[in-house]
Order: C-alpha cells, then structure tokens, then sequence
C-alpha cells in the first residue's frame, strides 16, 4: 500500500503560505501532530556520516489496515533538505533491500518497522547506509486522499500498460473514500497525461503487479512531485482545509518549531524542485536468498554514491554506475533455484502477498525492476525518471515473499 511520504513537503508548504498573523494558530495545530510518547534512541544518536547543513527526514508510510495490528514499512523516503547546496532531494529505499536488522538479522527493510515501529526502522536504515537520520514523519494512507481531494486532483502520465492494474485497485480505494460528495466510481479508461482524483491516484500509487517495487516507487515519487505542483498554485482559503485533512493522519518526532524551521529552510532554498534518487542503484540483482525472500542485496560502493547524491548534490549517471560496478565488483550470492512463481513454496507459509495486502499461504510472484535517478523541475513533466535509468523487464511484479501475522510468527 503507497503511502503519503509526501507529508513533511506539504506541510513546510503549507507552513510557509500561512500569514504571520495566524502564527499562534498554525503551531497549536501543529502541536497535535508531534509524537511525544515514542522513544527515538536512534534519532538522537549521531554516529554516522551528517553535515549540520543538511537534514534528513524519513519520509515513511505503512502497509496496515484499519483494525490491522501487523504491519510493515511499504513505503521509505529520505527527504534531504540541502542547505549547504540550495537542493531538495528525495530517495526511495527499496522495501526489499536486503540488510542486517539490529537484532534480527539479515532480512527484508520493509520488516525492521514490523519488528521495532519506526525508532528500529531508523536504526536499520542508519546503520547499513551510514548515514543520520535527524527526524521522522509518518502518514496514513486515507490521508493521501483527502490532501488529494484538496488539491482537486493530481497529474500524473499514466501508461497503457498500467491501466489494468489502475482500474483494479480502484473498487476498493473507492469503498474507503468516505467523501458525501464522490458521486458515481470512475475508472481510468485512457493512457497519457491526466487529472486523476483521490481513490483513482492512491491506485495508481499501489500498481505492483505491473512491474516492480522499483517501479513502484517512481510512481509515489510523481504523485509526490504533482502534490508538490499543486500546492504551489492552491489559494489561500483552501489552505486551512488541507490542514484539516493532513494533521489527523501525520505522526512525526519533529516540534511545531522545528517544523516551523524546516519550513524557513525550504523557502530560503527558493524553489521547490526536487532532485530524486532511487537505491539500492541495482534492483535487477535481486535474488532469492531462503527465507529472506526476493530481496535486493546492494554494495559499498553504491552507499558511496549514495552519499555523494545526499551530501555532495551528485546525481549518479548510468555511466557513473556502470563504472564504479566495474572497479568494485558485486558479492556473490548463492540463489535458490525454484521459480518464484512455483506453487510448491515451502519457505512462505506464512507470506504476504503485496498484490492484495492479505496474509495467506504460498504467495508467489515475479519482478520488474528498474534502477535510476532523477531530477524534477515540476515542469510539465510530473514523471521522475531520467533517461539515465537501467530496467530488466520479466512478466510480474515484485512481491513482499515474506510475513508475520499477529500471532506472533516469525517474518519469513
């Protein structure tokens, strides 16, 4: 399930637009957002690379339901706000990347937030990336609607091949938009450019089978980019309504204050392009590793280049890439062999299937995936790959091969 990463821009845009004589207003309001019953040990810890200029915010949406008590991290989003280079940067992590959980071992990173919420999350992240995170801000999904509904849509170029799996998911993202005033369902029925509404863009956000996580994860990126685009044309009435629809969704460490600061930040940058990066750099080595799963392992020197891009605003070309794989050469890993559409998966017992966020028995599918980076000057165009971008194309999407349940099983 796609989640509203978006959540830390739209509320530094909304910050900013607010007169001065609202102040007080817009900080108690802001107040209820702040997460004052968490720990955050790992937010607090500085140990790895960081630059006092430049902050980085994990952007994070979970795969529960209403009722749901499981739940993992579908959706991860570093947010960098570069000060020292005047840049906004935005970096997917593959929910499949293959790390060391503290304490759990090597696993998925979509499990890290199922097993210690986001404070573990973070640790996870900081500790195979080498790199701080300074704050975090988590959204739910039915938030993802009503911003959009606010918004009156978003643009998106939406693919022929997408279509099917746009128009599937739509039944039910209607079924939970609770808008009086959603009228009849409707369904996307032509490829190219368009103005979708809420429930039609929070499908097109889900769409896994099509292709890949990877994949995936471009399509968040150019919802978020096309909120982004939004907002700056939304009027100034509207704005208290979009708070209204934010707020009750977002959980974040971060004060009205630093919010309030961060927001100074973003408009002392004085635009609101955003540069964006997808990692692991090479999703097409994914591999079956037991009951790890499909999972993407990555090397030293891809967290090179990803701090490169983070802290020295370098964006990584498919040239550059292709070269440092060849100084530095990949690890081996040894695959297992059966397919991951075979029926006789006997380390899924207890697998998620990510098509239809249901725990079931023997979930298996296929991946598409796609590496690259980009960079979105919210021009016409909201689609953020670049040509740069390397794709190994099968027949299916990647799905989450491993789960828990709420009884206490082990996430495979």
């Amino acid at each position: 399930m796609s989640r509203l990463k978006k959540l830390v821009i739209v509320l530094s845009v909304l910050v900013i637009a607010f007169p001065t004589c609202v102040f007080g207003y817009v900080y108690s309001r802001l107040k209820t957002v702040q997460d004052t019953d968490s720990a955050f040990d790992a937010l607090e810890n500085l140990n790895h690379k960081n630059d006092k200029n430049i902050t980085n915010i994990l952007l994070l949406g979970t795969d529960g339901r209403p009722g749901e008590n499981a739940q993992r991290s579908d959706a991860m989003m570093i947010l960098t706000v570069d000060n020292k280079n005047k840049s906004l940067k935005l970096t997917s992590l593959g929910r499949d990347t293959y790390v060391d959980i503290p304490g759990h071992g090597k696993q998925k990173l979509t499990h890290a937030y199922f097993y210690g919420k986001a404070d573990l999350l973070i640790e996870t992240i900081e500790e195979n990336f080498k790199l701080d995170i300074h704050d975090y801000a988590q959204v739910d999904f039915y938030s993802f609607m009503d911003i959009i509904n606010v918004l009156g849509g978003v643009v998106v170029d939406v693919q022929e091949s997408e279509l099917k799996e746009l128009n599937k998911f739509i039944n039910e993202t209607y079924s939970w938009y609770n808008h009086k005033d959603k009228g009849e369902i409707k369904y996307v029925t032509k490829a190219g450019r368009q103005n979708l509404n809420a429930y039609q863009a929070l499908s097109f956000a889900r769409i896994r089978k099509n292709d890949g996580t990877m994949e995936r994860d471009s399509r968040q990126r150019q919802v978020i980019e096309a909120m982004v685009k939004k907002l700056k044309g939304l009027p100034i009435s509207k704005y208290n309504d979009l708070m209204n629809s934010v707020l009750p969704y977002v959980k974040t460490n971060m004060s009205p204050s630093t919010i309030l600061g961060l927001a100074k930040d973003v408009l002392f940058i004085g635009n609101f392009n955003i540069t964006s990066l997808q990692f692991p750099l090479h999703p097409e080595y994914e591999v079956r590793l037991g009951k790890a799963g499909y999972v993407i392992p990555f090397e030293e020197y891809e967290v090179d280049i990803l701090h490169d891009f983070i802290f020295k605003d370098i964006v990584p070309t498919k040239e550059l890439i292709k070269n440092a794989e060849k100084q530095y050469g990949r690890a081996k890993y040894e695959e297992e062999t059966s397919s991951r559409y075979s029926s006789n998966d006997d380390d899924n017992d207890n697998s998620y299937d990510d098509d239809n966020d249901n725990y079931h028995s023997n979930s298996s599918n296929s991946s598409s995936h796609h590496s690259n980076s980009s960079n979105s000057s919210n021009s016409d165009s909201d689609d953020s790959s670049s040509g740069d971008s390397s794709s190994n194309d099968s027949s299916d999407s990647n799905s989450d091969d491993s789960s828990s349940s709420d009884s206490g099983e082990t996430l495979e």
